[in-house]
């Protein structure tokens, strides 16, 4: 059993792992991460690639504009991306630096190089294997599980590094599994904010940047802009348009970064707006917003340990109910209010499907943010569903992992299916 305070540094490096930032969709830029890496121990352009993904990198791919490459999409664009252009040090931030004059570099690259794309025949939900080759030479690279998790990398035919088989709570992260509605609360209320100030004030930083850009351009399909101009100005209105401003921005291709939650930019947009805009019309203190960041995003992540990276149920489910528990503790909500406000909500969105990222995810963000706001509304006005009532359960871990199960085993075949639909309407694979 953990002592407390093992239990408070874990949650503490729990939010530096998963607080990170990201340019663009975090699927291509994975894909790019992995090319870019793989072109630096190939130590030469390649003159053709081959890449294995799994159904959801495929998913989540098809659809979003990679940054910086001058509006392409798909997977050939983001490996070319990585490729010609990609800093493999800058990770997750692996396109942030692509000038204007490498950018026609790029696709003159996807003309000229044979790509080819294959689905992946490992009963693996997150996988990336890049090969890159240069006449008789070959580099071989692959990503498992999450974004940044390298376990292998080959180089004619010499393994140069190659991951243990382990669980994904032992590869390189602190074991989510310590996370609990109450201890996440508790913690809140007594964490040392200077030991978590730079990553929480880097995410309102950049996403606040972002969800700004979302609502003054022509980003996607104006999500943000749309609740605004029909709905008004009301706090509740501005929490949902400026989370969904900030993902149409990210999935049109905008070259702005975000902090991620979950291992998506979505995901932590929408976590983390919401409750800075409350935090601001309530002018709240920038210690209170802080130690609701802290509820909203460990919340999130919570939700998310049980059902996993990629899934048929959309992340923006738990981040927007996240976002409502983070609520309901800024507004002085203690552990009763965040429970149940988190239970209320989930049985309101839980069953969005997430049929890889794209603009629509703006409004879906949008529908779990105003999930989360009504689900704190009712319970402060003594209104609450109860266990027994669909898949909700009494206590609020209970129903986290009925969630969970839903996610992760029940859509298992949902998920396939929206892929099998998602082909139909276009794709390149081999």
């Amino acid at each position: 059993m953990l002592s407390t305070d093992s239990r408070y540094r874990a949650y503490i490096d729990i939010l530096k792992e998963e607080l990170v930032p990201a340019m663009g969709c975090t699927e291509p830029i994975a894909i790019a991460f992995a090319a870019a890496k793989a072109r630096s121990v190939l130590g030469d352009m390649p003159d053709r690639v081959d890449i294995w993904v799994s159904g959801n990198i495929i998913k989540n791919v098809k659809s979003v504009i990679v940054p910086n490459t001058g509006s392409l999409k798909g997977i050939e664009a983001a490996a070319a991306a990585g490729i010609v252009a990609g800093e493999s040090d800058r990770v997750l931030e692996v396109l942030a630096n692509v000038s204007d004059d490498v950018k026609p570099l790029i696709k003159e690259f996807l003309k000229n190089t044979p790509i080819k794309v294959y689905p992946s025949e490992a009963e693996v939900i997150f996988d990336i294997d890049v090969k890159l080759y240069r006449g008789e030479s070959y580099c071989r690279l692959r990503i498992k599980d999450y974004h940044t998790n390298v376990v292998l990398i080959e180089k004619d035919g010499e393994t140069l590094f190659k991951a243990p088989e382990i669980e994904l709570s032992s590869q390189g992260l602190t074991d989510r599994g310590l996370l609990t509605i109450k201890d996440i609360v508790d913690f809140a209320n007594t964490v040392d904010l200077d030991e978590v100030r730079e990553v929480l004030n880097r995410q309102i930083e950049y996403n606040t940047a972002i969800a700004n850009e979302g609502i003054r351009g022509s980003w996607g399909a104006r999500i943000g802009r749309v609740l605004l101009d029909v709905y008004g100005y009301d706090v509740k209105i501005r929490a949902k348009a400026m989370a969904a401003a900030g993902s149409d921005a990210r999935m049109s291709g905008c070259e702005m970064p975000v902090i991620i939650v979950s291992g998506s930019g979505n995901q932590g947009m929408a976590a983390s707006l919401p409750v800075i805009v409350y935090a601001r019309e309530y002018d709240v203190g920038e210690d209170k917003l802080l130690r609701a960041l802290c509820v909203s995003n460990l919340v999130t992540i919570h939700q998310k340990t049980w059902i996993g990276r990629l899934s048929a149920f959309c992340g923006a489910v738990n981040a927007g109910c996240g976002a409502g528990a983070g609520i309901a503790y800024l507004l002085g909500g203690g552990y009763d209010i965040v429970a149940h406000t988190l239970v209320n909500s989930l049985a309101i969105v839980s069953g969005i499907v997430c049929d890889g990222a794209k603009p629509s995810c703006a409004a879906k963000i949008a529908s779990a943010v105003d999930a989360g706001i009504l689900g704190y509304q009712m319970y402060v006005r003594g209104m609450e569903f109860q266990g027994g009532d669909g898949i909700i359960s009494k206590g609020v871990e209970n129903t986290i992992a009925n969630i969970g199960r839903l996610g992760k085993d029940g859509m298992r075949e949902t998920d396939r299916e929206i892929l099998r639909i998602m082909l139909a309407n276009g794709n390149n694979l081999e």
